[in-house]
């Protein structure tokens, strides 16, 4: 590992040095456009609506017993 380290270290140096005297030129011959990707998409379409409807509803009666007495304290 520390070979690998080493030969990457050196290989950067090696870099760095030829840049300094003009070996290596880097120009740039585009100019640089970052841009966010475009996508097309067919997606479904879904259509909400209302519409009045009358609909029966159960009726609930409670009846009390008729003699149903106070509870006792």
């Amino acid at each position: 590992m520390r070979i690998l380290l080493t030969l990457l270290g050196l290989a950067v140096i090696a870099l760095v040095v030829a840049m300094l005297f003009g070996f290596v030129n880097f120009d740039q011959t585009r100019k640089a456009v970052v841009q966010a990707p475009a996508f097309k998409m067919n997606v479904g379409h879904v259509a909400v609506g209302s519409e009045t409807k009358t609909v029966q509803v159960p009726t609930l009666s409670v009846q009390k017993p008729a003699n149903a007495a106070a509870p006792a304290q």
